[in-house]
């Protein structure tokens, strides 16, 4: 099909031999031989060479549509094996820039030195679609409109307060927080009046239970390794968890560079799937 495709946009044989770089003869067997394997006749033969035939042109049509879906894969498949390079702007929660994610860039830098890397830390849904970032790791129950991505793993919390301390009172989840499963859990069963302090930040909440202000839902992983704090075994929540997903905006999905870059991410979360889910 590559030796008719250049026949045909060459308009000879001799030009076509030329632009694929082998010998007349060769170029004259191998349309002999697609014309037999498709069982016709694609061109009509005379002194003034080789013609496509006027019933033979939405085959050629279809011919250049395969063509240029070849060259598509060909380049996808060289991205997929190029060296990781150019900047990715990722974008996650503070809890997870901090205590989570270091480890993983670094790993992640180790096998893609190339690769510019930008971390913003919010924990406000960045407008992906304003290209403030290109990729997203967020604890949700879903994704919002218009991301695509994967949950590799889930996040567990539980409740903790200060070694040495009986809090009666609750820290309270305030700002982007307040429509997290962690609040919905401490609206339905401690209510707004058990909320002593609140905060917009699991990190802030931390500093906070370590001081005995109150006891606080955490993310397992930021908690149970803190001398400061201790597991309030009474006060626990029904197997609260909640999926982390790694994102991005659904027309940048299949940009070979970013669908690296995630898989990456994807891969190194769930090689932290128990410390997320407070098994270490």
């Amino acid at each position: 099909m590559q030796f008719v495709l250049a026949v045909v946009d060459a308009q000879s044989v001799a030009g076509a031999a030329r632009r694929l770089g082998v010998n007349h003869a060769t170029v004259l067997r191998r349309i002999a031989a697609f014309e037999k394997r498709v069982g016709t006749q694609v061109f009509q033969r005379s002194p003034q060479g080789y013609a496509v035939r006027p019933d033979r042109l939405r085959l050629i049509a279809a011919m250049h549509e395969v063509g240029h879906a070849m060259a598509s894969v060909e380049q996808l498949a060289r991205g997929l094996e190029a060296p990781l390079s150019g900047r990715v702007r990722i974008t996650s929660t503070d809890t997870l820039c901090q205590c989570l994610l270091p480890d993983i860039l670094l790993d992640l830098r180790h096998q893609a030195p190339d690769l510019k890397l930008s971390l913003i830390a919010s924990n406000a849904h960045l407008d992906l679609a304003r290209l403030e970032a290109e990729i997203t790791l967020r604890p949700a129950l879903e994704l919002p409109e218009a991301l695509t991505g994967e949950t590799p793993v889930n996040m567990r919390f539980a409740t903790y307060c200060a070694i040495g301390s009986e809090p009666a009172g609750w820290l309270g989840l305030d700002g982007t927080l307040r429509r997290s499963r962690p609040n919905f859990w401490l609206e339905r069963n401690v209510g707004k009046q058990g909320m002593t302090v609140s905060a917009d930040s699991f990190l802030v909440h931390r500093e906070l239970a370590a001081k005995g202000i109150g006891k606080a839902v955490l993310p397992c992983f930021i908690a149970q390794s803190d001398p400061r704090l201790r597991l309030v075994q009474s006060d626990q929540p029904d197997d609260l968890m909640v999926p982390l997903w790694v994102a991005c905006h659904e027309e940048l999905a299949t940009v070979p560079r970013l669908h690296r870059v995630r898989r990456l991410l994807y891969d190194a979360l769930s090689r932290s799937e128990d410390l997320l889910a407070g098994q270490i």
